[in-house]
């Protein structure tokens, strides 16, 4: 499967909120531009993270947005499933009716093998963890 600027600008979004916590709302803009990406595509990415929680957004002059939940209770995986539906690879995964092989089709398990893995690795990962990821590249960075 591969991520579309849909989960990664996400993901990147809840860092940058995560990151700018402690300095309270952070502006939609301030995200679009330390993160190079579109306001008007950010707007649509947030929107989805705002009714699941993973967001709350206060409008106004003075408005923005801010973690709904604990860094430490969101997990990648949530995220990308959110923005990108099922991390399976092929239809049949999720659904073998599409497929009338896929009962006795080998390549259906290791898909299936194949996004298993992939939710093993992105629930083994909350927003908390690359918090401490991109403290630690920064530090590496400044150290340079």
């Amino acid at each position: 499967m591969k991520i579309s600027t849909k989960g990664r600008y996400g993901t990147r979004a809840l860092l940058e909120v995560a990151l700018s916590q402690d300095e309270g709302l952070v502006q939609l803009k301030y995200i679009a531009e330390r993160q190079q990406i579109s306001l008007y595509y950010l707007e649509r990415i947030i929107a989805p993270l705002v009714r699941e929680g993973f967001l709350v957004s206060t409008r106004g002059p003075s408005g923005g947005v801010a973690l709904g939940r604990r860094p430490e209770d969101i997990k990648v995986r949530e995220v990308i499933e959110l923005l990108e539906g099922s991390i399976a690879p092929v239809e049949c995964v999720d659904d073998p009716s599409v497929c009338p092989r896929a009962d006795s089709c080998a390549t259906c398990d290791l898909w299936g093998e194949v996004k298993e893995a992939m939710e093993e690795v992105l629930d083994g990962v909350t927003l908390q963890d690359l918090v401490e990821r991109q403290k630690k590249k920064l530090r590496d960075i400044a150290a340079k």
